[in-house]
């Protein structure tokens, strides 16, 4: 194959990384932005969808869309609630301490992959793909659900863009990053909006684990990937914000596919770590430094 149709290919597969990396960082960042909580258990929650993602297709026999549809609807729900029941039933009572939370989502982390260990083995398991088809470009034929997999990430990003920023949802998220107690003195309950955000961002890493699972296998030590990406994502585009958070997804998922292709996995990871060195080092707010911003 020619070197321009092999960048198109490895420029596709680029593409498939930023969409799974978007969704699953923009979780972290959402969390970070509005409740200033680290959340080390955000690949759990990943991990976690994916499970979940196998065994409700498991169950459901018949036409694999359908049991993939249910998936998608019933694992990041399911996600979400476990999130939010660590919101209330550990965060909350701890205050928010930034220590406090990151040693208390790290015991979540634990307790998660210890679960999924106990209950659905060590063993890697695949999801079947809800459809079959292939796109047939002039130089070679590629995955149709790939492709879906791209414009699904797309549609969820733009709908979380409008319900963040048009929306009276939204408004009440924005108002309690910026300012808590007079959010609080506007008769916002800031306690339910922090358990809400908690369990968006873990419900958006379930969807991004259950788009990616048919893809890649389900394992219950599969979310310490997502959660290295996603920390570098959100820390390259600027804690807390969503449209950093964003570009920064598309460029290290571009540039892990591109040199996964090209060179070695390795090389790519490595690629990923050196630009956070130099953000850290030139701009340590991060390429769109406003960390009070969505």
């Amino acid at each position: 194959m020619d070197f321009g149709p092999f960048l198109f290919l490895a420029t596709l597969e680029g593409l498939v990384q930023a969409a799974v990396l978007c969704l699953t960082a923009l979780g972290l960042s959402l969390v970070f932005g509005v409740m200033r909580v680290v959340n080390v258990a955000h690949g759990e929650f990943y991990m976690l969808g994916a499970v979940l993602a196998y065994w409700i297709t498991s169950w459901i026999s018949g036409n694999p869309a359908m049991g993939f549809a249910v998936a998608l609807l019933l694992a990041p729900l399911f996600v979400g609630v476990v999130a939010y029941l660590s919101e209330k039933i550990i965060l909350r009572r701890l205050g928010y301490d930034p220590e406090a939370t990151i040693v208390a989502t790290i015991g979540i982390l634990y307790i998660l992959q210890q679960t999924a260990l106990l209950t659905f083995g060590p063993d890697a398991r695949p999801v079947e793909p809800p459809l079959y088809f292939r796109v047939e470009f002039p130089w070679f034929g590629y995955s149709g659900y790939k492709l879906i997999v791209i414009a699904a990430a797309v549609i969820l990003l733009l709908l979380a863009w409008f319900v963040i920023t048009r929306t009276r949802l939204g408004l009440i998220m924005r108002a309690t990053q910026f300012d808590r107690e007079t959010a609080q003195n506007y008769g916002i309950a800031v306690d339910r909006v922090y358990a809400m955000v908690f369990a968006a961002g873990a419900a958006f890493a379930a969807i991004a684990a259950v788009l990616i699972v048919p893809i890649q296998q389900a394992h219950y030590l599969m979310g310490g990937d997502p959660l290295l990406l996603a920390f570098i994502v959100v820390i390259i585009g600027g804690l807390g914000s969503i449209r950093g958070t964003l570009l920064a997804a598309l460029l290290i998922g571009l540039s892990d596919g591109i040199f996964s292709v090209f060179f070695s996995p390795t090389l790519a990871k490595m690629v990923s770590t050196t630009l956070v060195a130099l953000v850290l080092v030139f701009k340590p707010e991060g390429l769109f430094g406003h960390r009070s911003r969505l």
